[in-house]
């Protein structure tokens, strides 16, 4: 498991897993009220690829929502999937 730092750029709404200072992978999302993040999307660097990059930026962006108090709507497949594949976060999505 890698150490990427994954930074939530709010100006373009959107989480972005950072890989040798380039953006790897990102989510954007919309906000619903304050404590609700949409994920819309995830979307890789098609040169990285392979490595796990967007699960990683999927475990280290709900690990946020949960040190935030936050709540998710997966609207993305691959978040929606992610969330089903690792039970521990079923409890962050908003109903």
């Amino acid at each position: 498991m890698s150490d990427h730092l994954v930074h939530d750029n709010v100006a373009a709404h959107r989480f972005e897993l950072a890989v040798d200072g380039t953006v790897g992978a990102l989510a954007s999302y919309r906000m619903r009220g304050e404590d609700v993040i949409v994920v819309l999307h995830t979307e890789t660097d098609p040169d990285m690829r392979g490595q796990g990059l967007a699960g990683e930026l999927a475990r280290k962006t709900l690990e946020q929502l949960r040190e935030r108090g936050q709540k998710i709507v997966p609207a993305c497949p691959f978040f929606s999937h992610y969330i089903s594949e690792h039970p521990e976060y079923a409890d962050l999505v908003a109903h």
